[in-house]
């Protein structure tokens, strides 16, 4: 099974802006961008299965590939809670400091910490693999499942999935056969 990891296209958003699950608008450049992710892929198989996150960011992408969707929660970019719509530089100082160091066990104010969304995102992976539903499986989905995921492949501590790189509307290759996960590219 080839398994595309897609990052959502370029959003409308101030810099800085914390927006995890908020359903924010595309840029204009969306379908440009999105026309250069299709270039990347390969033919889609009659049998491929592309599974998005609901947030519209990813939907809209999603549906440009022209195929059923499905959606699934666990795909969903972490929450940040109370922090959502708000600037980082709006957001204390000190908290905010405490949440950076020790990201993958503390939360936002009513969100999720890094360690949560890892292991929804794992539950997601492992379900995936079980039912091998289809020759190619797209993802669409943010740059902080697409780490988490990777991490679990990688069997890594959740907190070293920042050290890869995932751009805008990048594309990351993974292969599963006979139980075993490859990693053909990242962030293409």
């Amino acid at each position: 099974m080839d398994i595309y990891l897609i990052r959502h296209t370029k959003t409308e958003t101030v810099n800085g802006l914390c927006y995890g699950q908020s359903d924010v608008e595309l840029a204009d450049s969306f379908v440009a961008e999105a026309r250069l992710i299709r270039e990347k892929l390969p033919d889609l198989s009659v049998d491929c299965l592309i599974i998005s996150s609901p947030l519209s960011r990813c939907v809209q992408l999603a549906q440009t590939f022209s195929k059923p969707i499905e959606t699934d929660d666990r795909l969903q970019e972490v929450n940040f809670g109370d922090w959502e719509n708000q600037r980082f530089d709006d957001i204390d100082a000190d908290v905010l400091k405490n949440w950076t160091e020790n990201f993958v066990t503390t939360s936002p104010p009513n969100g999720e910490c890094f360690g949560e969304l890892c292991q929804r995102v794992g539950s997601f992976w492992d379900e995936l693999l079980l039912k091998n539903p289809a020759k190619q499986v797209l993802l669409v989905t943010h740059a902080g499942v697409i780490r988490a995921l990777l991490a679990h492949v990688l069997q890594m501590p959740p907190a070293n999935a920042f050290k890869f790189r995932v751009d805008v509307g990048s594309l990351h290759k993974l292969q599963h056969i006979n139980d075993y996960t490859y990693i053909h590219y990242l962030n293409q």
